[in-house]
């Protein structure tokens, strides 16, 4: 494989083409998680996934791995699936995490990845790897976006 400026591009695109199927997975995985934890999260608009989507394409050297591996993970099939679903969930997990960001926003990436995989399905036309990159989109993008209480208050750790 070779990732070129416009292979990025490329990946940006088709991951913003994916808006109208990575919120929705988005908005039921923190009404999901919100109930689950007994708080409130907001509901992630398209506006503002596409808004984040320009933001992290707009860091070269995250885009470049960002796109390497979404078009890895869009590319990967593996025959009868099961064998292969190491690879998939590696590179999945790594792409939630590396979209969300830093500690500890990171490992909630990671961990998130791992229960929206869970309940997103891909088509039986698509390749294996497709429905890992939508929840690995849904679950790093959901970290990044605002709505979470913990995240929109002051730290009670901090120290000056």
């Amino acid at each position: 494989m070779r990732i070129t400026r416009d292979r990025v591009v490329e990946e940006r695109d088709w991951i913003e083409n994916r808006t109208d199927v990575v919120v929705p997975i988005i908005n039921d995985v923190r009404a999901d998680l919100g109930a689950r934890f007994d708080t409130d999260v907001d509901a992630v608009t398209e506006g503002q996934y596409r808004a984040e989507v320009d933001a992290v394409f707009a860091d070269g050297d995250l885009a470049v791995n960002i796109a390497a591996m979404v078009a890895i993970l869009r590319t990967l099939d593996v025959e009868s699936d099961y064998p292969g679903f190491i690879v998939d969930e590696v590179l999945g997990r790594e792409l939630a995490a590396t979209i969300a960001g830093t500690q500890p926003l990171r490992t909630l990436g990671e961990a998130t990845f791992h229960y929206v995989d869970v309940h997103v399905q891909g088509d039986e036309d698509e390749n294996a790897g497709v429905d890992d990159c939508e929840a690995a989109l849904a679950a790093g993008f959901q970290e990044r976006l605002p709505g979470w209480n913990w995240t929109a208050r002051e730290s009670p750790f901090s120290v000056e």
